[in-house]
């Protein structure tokens, strides 16, 4: 069978598909001197193409899990990377094609592929409990060797999870060693049912709640505080499973609904939800969010990239109207727990569009300071690093005046014990002149001076999501746990 790919955006450059499992023992030094201290693993997943979409169509959030991990040991740094074998994967392999129709859309699939569940495990990667998990939200996580990536079998958790799936972008508290992570339309396509799950540092189940969400819609990231977990509800949302059956597409954008957001007691019941209502609005991503430190602890603040519109374009309104792209905002939204009203209040934090905002992990849920970003450049697809301080909206940037596009910063602090902020950024590099990627290493707090060090990759990344560091003491242990950050 001929495999031919479609001439269209999503696979032309860059962006073609990848395809391809490699291991480099020991990336090649071209500028600085990777950092003493700086061991490690940083696991990172992504969506590629096994074969060519089934419609012809693709969306770059599409496609199979392909796991990367970079083992940073004493200055030698290796490279490996491996498709997640899921179920899907599998069956398209026996048959040479793919065998799923259009995303998350089960109905559109071909009949080969009827009992097979459709996840991809294509978004992030998860280390807990001495564990680690590639993850997507719509099914199990997959457990994989943390050596080899070797995919080994889709995981409930030890029975713990009654929930079909679970979040792409579930939070590790640091300091607890707590795993928190939730799973939406948790009983199928089309569902209300929303549940919270939050495990002790050994994997046990400690705290677990199901309520019914305002719509059966998306609900890609959330956010926690020491006090409280908030989840946004932004109206994209599923049709009905006639329309499913008819070939919608799984999301659709609802114009004419608002932003709920529930704000929860970090260990309460669904009847102790606060909700919240605001303009038509979206966000894929959370920075961070923080529960005040006024005595009261009245305030939460929810700290995102928001978008003033739909943030997935290509997928339209139930009527088939499209929506131009809108840029994200790095935004606070403010809730007061004390007032007798549910509205909430917003404000900017910077004045420039930005993504995949990330945080130094242990300051996740506290009152903290820095924030990392990709900075969106021209029309030309590069872009860059950004410092953002949210006390003051100071705001830091890598001007590298390369074509360079940077996929989403990683913290590593520089000790267990060191200041916020006190550490690295890796991020990989897509040098787009030369069809290879690198591996920048910066001082977290110095981004405008450029990298560190960087490290030649011989392949081209296409494309990554989301990642997680897991310092070779916490690899040793099996678990986060510090002393309460200061």
């Amino acid at each position: 069978m001929e495999i031919t790919f479609p001439k269209i955006a999503s696979y032309e450059g860059w962006a073609h598909p990848m395809r391809t499992e490699s291991t480099v023992d020991g990336l090649e030094l071209v500028a600085g001197h990777v950092p003493e201290g700086l061991n490690g693993t940083w696991y990172r997943c992504g969506a590629d193409r096994q074969f060519p979409p089934m419609n012809g169509e693709d969306i770059f959030i599409d496609g199979e899990g392909m796991m990367f991990m970079f083992r940073f040991e004493d200055g030698h740094v290796s490279y490996r990377n491996r498709w997640v074998r899921t179920p899907r994967f599998e069956l398209q392999e026996k048959h040479r094609r793919s065998l799923f129709g259009r995303y998350r859309n089960r109905y559109t699939a071909d009949p080969l592929a009827a009992e097979t569940s459709p996840g991809t495990a294509n978004t992030s990667m998860l280390w807990h409990a001495g564990r680690l998990m590639a993850l997507k939200e719509d099914d199990l996580p997959f457990e994989v060797d943390p050596d080899t990536l070797e995919t080994r079998a889709k995981t409930d958790l030890d029975g713990q999870v009654a929930a079909l799936s679970l979040s792409a972008h579930p939070k590790v508290d640091w300091v607890t060693g707590e795993l928190l992570t939730y799973s939406y339309q948790a009983k199928g396509d089309y569902t209300r049912d929303f549940a919270i799950y939050i495990f002790n540092p050994d994997g046990s189940l400690k705290h677990e709640v199901w309520f019914d969400a305002p719509w059966a819609n998306v609900v890609h990231d959330f956010a926690i505080t020491e006090t409280h977990i908030v989840i946004p509800f932004f109206p994209l949302c599923t049709p009905d499973i006639d329309g499913l059956k008819a070939g919608r597409t799984f999301y659709e954008w609802h114009d004419d609904k608002p932003t709920k957001i529930a704000v929860i007691p970090r260990y309460g019941s669904a009847d102790e939800i606060r909700w919240f209502e605001g303009p038509t609005s979206s966000a894929g991503h959370m920075m961070n969010a923080v529960t005040d430190g006024t005595p009261e602890g009245t305030k939460v603040h929810l700290d995102l990239c928001l978008y003033d519109g739909n943030c997935f374009p290509f997928f339209k309104s139930p009527d088939g109207r499209e929506f131009p792209p809108v840029p994200p905002v790095l935004t606070r939204i403010t809730m007061d727990l004390a007032r007798n009203d549910d509205s909430y209040e917003t404000r900017p934090l910077i004045p420039v569009p930005c993504e995949m905002p990330r945080t130094d992990d242990r300051w996740q849920g506290r009152d903290y300071t820095h924030g990392w970003t990709i900075m969106y450049r021209g029309g030309d697809g590069t872009s860059t690093l950004g410092r953002v301080n949210v006390k003051t909206g100071a705001l830091e940037v890598w001007e590298h005046g390369e074509k360079i596009a940077v996929q989403e910063p990683q913290f590593v602090p520089r000790a267990p014990d060191a200041k916020e902020g006190d550490g690295w950024i890796l991020s990989i590099l897509n040098r787009l002149d030369k069809g290879h990627s690198e591996i920048g290493i910066f001082d977290a707090l110095d981004l405008a001076k450029g990298p560190v060090a960087r490290l030649h990759l011989p392949v081209r990344v296409r494309a990554t999501f989301h990642g997680v560091w897991v310092p070779d003491e916490v690899r040793a242990s099996g678990r986060y746990q510090m002393e309460a950050v200061a």
